[in-house]
């Protein structure tokens, strides 16, 4: 399985170029854009000794597969970006808050998700390695960055790593639609995982 993967739109690279700049192998830039936006992300890979690439438009829409990329796409290493739960949940100084996904599949719901959860403060997404749709370029976009800054990371047995979030004194908290308390009214100081299940 290959360790490089295309990102695209300012948000998707400046978060990564800024936050985790060894992760980038190369930067495409469109052929003739020198506005601000552009020259901040060049002058920043530079200094980082990241390879930039010139390319005209059509070169990048065939590689982003005609998204709207803004004329800026990297290519990354996704194997510089891994953490794992216990690297998030070690490192905390506050009672961790936790969006745990299961068997969300498609991309354009798994980048609004982490785009809330980075936008609630959540320390990181969990998912299962099977049957769900992973990092890929539209999550990247939709997420508007959030993929590069909020931890996502993907656990082989989820009830496993539910039973090891409730040992170590994390609540376990899932959603109904029929509930008496929605999300931005619920007010939480303890511990907390929320559990969202599939579309």
């Amino acid at each position: 399985m290959s360790n490089k993967k295309l990102i695209y739109g300012f948000h998707a690279v400046n978060a990564r170029l800024f936050q985790n700049p060894k992760s980038l192998l190369e930067l495409y830039v469109a052929t003739g854009r020198h506005d601000a936006r552009m020259r901040d992300a060049i002058l920043k890979a530079e200094s980082e000794g990241i390879r930039i690439l010139s390319v005209d438009s059509a070169r990048l829409d065939g590689m982003s597969g005609h998204a709207r990329h803004q004329g800026i796409a990297a290519l990354i290493d996704t194997n510089k970006s891994y953490v794992t739960l216990d690297d998030v949940l070690d490192n905390l100084t506050e009672a961790p808050l936790l969006l745990v996904l299961d068997g969300v599949t498609d991309p354009h719901n798994l980048g609004a998700c982490l785009r809330v959860a980075d936008a609630m403060g959540a320390h990181a997404v969990i998912a299962p390695k099977d049957r769900a749709v992973g990092i890929n370029a539209t999550v990247s976009k939709v997420a508007c960055g959030a993929a590069e800054s909020i931890p996502y990371i993907t656990v082989t047995n989820l009830a496993r790593t539910l039973r090891e979030l409730k040992d170590r004194g994390i609540w376990i908290v899932g959603t109904a639609a029929d509930g008496s308390a929605d999300l931005h009214h619920f007010t939480h100081t303890d511990p907390i995982a929320w559990v969202l299940g599939a579309e």
